[in-house]
């Protein structure tokens, strides 16, 4: 077990108990400013006064922002304990070094932080996020599929493991298959917390070449896995999603699994299905036929790609998502691209629903992964 899953790190921070502490808190140090000032108010010194005021403006706004950064964070359920904030949660991990030295084989699957430089596509990425299941570390090692797990925006590689439960997904299915299960790969997608690249590349990112080439090749190398293909699925979260379904439909030979768990119709720069004048210049240099190019609904009504398939899950009350489930996984059907789409009652656009889907569509994606070479 890593050493960041237990004792205070494991604390929860987005349940209700701990954010009310949270707002309390804010209160109790608001009323300590005001009576600070009132104070200071009956100060016969006007820079006393000024001062008092300042700070007391200052640290009103500081307790305001963090505690609506706190709501926003308890119902997004995003970083979900203290070793999360703190950056020493599950996806610390070791590093390659550490790894490739191990001769013991753990009880459960390690978290590796690998970072993958962007040969090919010359994206500057943020080290990816690996996890190895217990039956890496047999001799000779074996040839084991692989899962691509995409984040979102904002966001980070170590969301699918510290928010999205996937080593815990991971492990449990490794218990009951004496340590078998595929590699799970995630990748940063955006540069930067803040970034939107849609999986595309542009001027400034070429982050579909990255995915495409630079992933497969380091991972495929680094970790004896089987070859880009059959064996490779690529699933991911909002963004990721939209993410998935698009790279499977251009890169069938890279992968012929995807997932797509809360995603849009396609590459888009807001959060909505509309917006596609908006993504072609921003995106696509003012390219349709480029936007076209990447659209998942044009690529399923103009391509037949025999062999792919998909897993499509979202909430009913996350509208645009929801409404573009419906339409990719009707689509997809109409192309002869399998797939299986799940609606959850209540569903939000949150990591209660990624974690939720990514348990949902496991074991069809390690069925996917794992079957024999035709």
């Amino acid at each position: 077990m890593d050493a960041g899953s237990t004792g205070i790190d494991a604390v929860p921070i987005t349940t209700w108990p701990f954010v009310t502490a949270f707002v309390l808190a804010g209160v109790l140090v608001l009323v300590a400013v005001v009576l600070g000032v009132r104070r200071a108010g009956r100060s016969r010194h006007r820079s006393v006064r000024v001062l008092a005021r300042l700070g007391a403006t200052g640290v009103a706004a500081v307790v305001l922002l963090a505690n609506a950064l706190v709501g926003v964070n308890a119902g997004l359920d995003y970083l979900r304990t203290v070793g999360d904030v703190a950056g020493t949660g599950p996806a610390a991990g070791i590093g390659v070094a550490q790894l490739l030295l191990s001769r013991r084989a753990p009880a459960t699957g390690q978290v590796v932080q690998v970072p993958i430089p962007g040969r090919a596509s010359h994206f500057a990425a943020r080290p990816a996020v690996v996890w190895v299941p217990p039956a890496w570390y047999e001799r000779p090692r074996p040839q084991l599929p692989v899962i691509v797990l995409l984040h979102g925006t904002p966001g980070r590689p170590a969301d699918w493991v510290d928010s999205g439960g996937a080593a815990d997904v991971a492990d449990a299915w490794a218990a009951q298959h004496h340590g078998v299960a595929p590699v799970l790969v995630m990748p940063d997608v955006n540069g930067s917390y803040t970034a939107d690249s849609e999986c595309v590349d542009t001027p400034t990112a070429q982050v579909e070449t990255y995915l495409t080439r630079d992933v497969p090749r380091v991972v495929s190398r680094l970790f004896g896995t089987r070859p880009p293909g059959a064996s490779w699925a690529v699933a991911g979260l909002s963004e990721g999603g939209s993410c998935a379904v698009m790279l499977a439909l251009r890169h069938p030979t890279v992968f012929a699994t995807f997932g797509d768990y809360a995603g849009l119709l396609g590459p888009r720069v807001g959060d909505s299905n509309g917006g596609v004048a908006d993504t072609v210049a921003g995106l696509f240099g003012g390219s349709p036929t480029a936007f076209a190019a990447h659209d998942p609904a044009t690529l399923l009504a103009t391509n037949r790609v025999p062999g792919l398939a998909g897993w499509f899950e979202v909430g009913d009350a996350d509208t645009d998502p929801a409404a573009a489930a419906v339409a990719l996984s009707a689509a997809a059907t109409r192309a002869g691209v399998g797939n299986r789409l799940v609606v959850v009652p209540g569903g939000g656009h949150d990591f209660d629903l990624f974690s939720r889907a990514l348990s949902d569509s496991y074991p069809w994606l390690v069925g996917r992964v794992s079957a024999p070479a035709p």
